[in-house]
């Protein structure tokens, strides 16, 4: 018994030095690093939390691409959920200091992320608005209006930090000189 303790142990200690250490997108983690958007375009990241876009269908639509149909209420419901530790891509910078960050491929498939004061700079899903009454939010999402639980505005892009700073650090070893004969 005492020794498959000290086993376990130890297979704990060698998975999780293998497995990534995933950490907050900060804008002081930006700030500091001073990225372009071709340096952003090399960092992969993932998701935090768990997101749901849901949208009212009409009866006329008939093209769900990423989705699942749900009746809720008697209507008819498009949901795409994008699960916590997905990987994502940044896409472009609609504006200062906004990412936009696709999780899945196909043109116009992205979220906005922005950096939150309320949440110590973490990008955060950004909505166009959120209703605290309905307690949603509401996004595009592949060109078309989604409304998404307010718990997602806690959704934080999360990055593997050993692995952007090897990427960000150019390396190179002096061979040295020797004096002429």
């Amino acid at each position: 018994m005492k020794y498959w303790n000290i086993y376990l142990a130890l297979s704990l200690v060698v998975f999780s030095s293998c497995s990534p250490r995933l950490t907050p997108f900060t804008q002081d983690l930006y700030d500091e690093n001073g990225w372009s958007d071709d340096d952003l375009k090399k960092i992969q990241f993932y998701l935090s939390e768990d997101i749901i876009l849901r949208r009212g269908v009409t009866e006329g639509s008939s093209t769900i691409s990423s989705g699942k149909i749900k009746i809720v209420n008697g209507k008819k419901i498009e949901e795409t959920k994008i699960k916590k530790g997905t990987p994502g891509v940044f896409l472009f910078r609609p504006k200062e200091n906004r990412f936009a960050v696709s999780f899945e491929s196909g043109e116009n498939r992205f979220l906005i992320f922005g950096p939150s004061r309320r949440n110590d700079g973490k990008y955060t899903l950004r909505a166009a608005e959120w209703d605290k009454e309905m307690q949603q939010g509401q996004v595009t999402y592949n060109n078309k209006k989604y409304y998404t639980p307010s718990k997602s505005a806690y959704a934080t892009l999360l990055v593997d930090l050993k692995k952007v700073r090897n990427n960000s650090i150019k390396s190179r070893t002096a061979k040295g000189r020797t004096v002429k004969k």
